[in-house]
Order: structure tokens, then sequence, then C-alpha cells
């Protein structure tokens, strides 16, 4: 396919690396950041234009992969009728590009991704249209990259997707910060507890969180827990978390 990206962060860099390495041509590279977009032209071997500038109309797919919030004021003036338009955005209503064309969607990755991936990472890919053109269209693309791992999704199952990416990702990650910095200042290796994360992971490849879920707070250890919470008396923010986190695991049924 042809494809134009409008966006040069970490989802465009990513999705067009994939969509290079699945043997699609790439036309335009569209971003208000010049040199983000320059350097990802200069990558694909392809030209970059800022959003002032024309559009090409000889594309199959535009896909607008840009921050949430920004994403209503790209397409405010943004016509591209007969062409199939989506955005990559889990929160954000299909129907905000019902102006641009007829033809029109959300194609979402379900991963985190960053510009300086060396490696491509797999990337689920959960897409909607406006009609059958749209659909066809997006989920064509997405078995190009993806393979099984496509499903369609509307607006609410989306958002609630995002609920639970924000869940694992972005908390969990916290998470991992809170403990290097405790034990940063507590003159501990962070690196020590590397071979604990990635068997806690790899467990729930095979069974569910909640069989896997182990810790003084299943076993209503209440001696270690004071223990751990006096550790934190120096930590409030981790403290507190530590109590609300040991409360959610003692109550989960």
């Amino acid at each position: 396919m042809k494809i134009v990206m409008i966006g040069s962060g970490n989802a465009a860099a990513v999705l067009g690396r994939k969509f290079k390495a699945a043997g699609h041509q790439i036309l335009q590279v569209v971003s208000r950041n010049a040199s983000a977009a320059s350097e990802l032209a200069y990558e694909w071997g392809t030209v970059s234009t800022n959003y002032q500038s024309p559009i090409t109309k000889e594309a199959d797919v535009y896909l607008i992969a840009i921050s949430d919030d920004a994403i209503d004021a790209v397409v405010e003036d943004l016509k591209l009728p007969g062409k199939v338009v989506a955005h990559t955005a889990a929160s954000v209503p299909m129907d905000i590009l019902k102006k641009v064309t007829k033809h029109y969607g959300v194609f979402y990755p379900l991963q985190s991704l960053r510009k300086d991936m060396k490696i491509l990472p797999d990337v689920p890919i959960f897409f909607d249209g406006s009609d059958d053109v749209a659909k066809k269209m997006l989920e064509k693309l997405a078995h190009s990259i993806a393979k099984e791992q496509v499903a369609e999704a509307g607006d609410e199952e989306r958002s609630k997707l995002h609920v639970a990416a924000v869940l694992v990702s972005n908390f969990t990650n916290h998470l991992y910060a809170l403990a290097e910095d405790y034990c940063r200042k507590e003159g501990i290796d962070f690196k020590q507890l590397l071979p604990l994360i990635e068997e806690t992971t790899a467990r729930i490849k095979n069974i569910s969180p909640k069989q896997a879920q182990t810790g003084p707070s299943l076993r209503h250890d209440d001696e270690t827990i004071q223990k751990h919470l006096a550790l934190l008396e120096k930590y409030p923010p981790i403290k507190k978390i530590y109590q609300l986190l040991s409360e959610s695991i003692r109550d989960f049924k």
C-alpha cells in the first residue's frame, strides 16, 4: 500500500518502520516538527512536509499518529475525500474524522512504542472503520504487520483496553521506578530484582495473574507488612501505595 504518515513521534516512527519492513511505500511524512519529520523521511527514502503544505492525494491510507489532544486541531482543515484516513488513539472517538472523508477509522497499536527501539516489537492492532471500505483496508494493513494479533474494536472497547494497558504498563513501570529510587537511596542494587521481574512476567503467560499472586498480603502476614511499613516511614508516597496495594491484594476476590 501507499501510506502517508501524519506525525513523527514514537508511534509514527515504529509503525512506519513496520510498514516499510512489510513492503509498503510511505509517500510522505507530515509533521509540525520539521526536524523529526525530515529524519524519518530520510530513513524511509521519502519526503517530509508540515501541516501548512499540500498533502499528496496519491496514498491509499493516511495514518494520523499524533498525541490524542492534537488530533482535533490537525483534522480541522484536513480534507481527503474518497481516501481512507485513520488515527491511532485508543481513547479518541472514530467520528472525529468524519469531516475528513467518508472512509475513516482507527488503527490502534496496543503496545508501548519508542522511537529508539532497536528491534521492532510485536504490535497487536485493533481497528475500526466507518464503512466496509475503511474496515477492509485497515484490517489488511493491520495483518501485514501484526499477522494474527488483529481484532476489530469499537470506541468503547478500545477505551477499556486502554485502561487495562495503563494498569499493566504505565502503572507497573511506575512501581519499578519507585523501587529503583528506593534501592538507590538505601544502597541496594536494583538490578538484583531483574530476575524476579522477569520470572513474574513469564509466569502470567501460562496462568492467571490472580493465581500467580504471592507475598505477605496474600498470606495475611501482618507482622511482615508492619515491618515493611516501618522501613518505608521515610518514603510516604511509597508507604501509601504499599498500604493501598496490600489492602487490594487482601480484599481481591
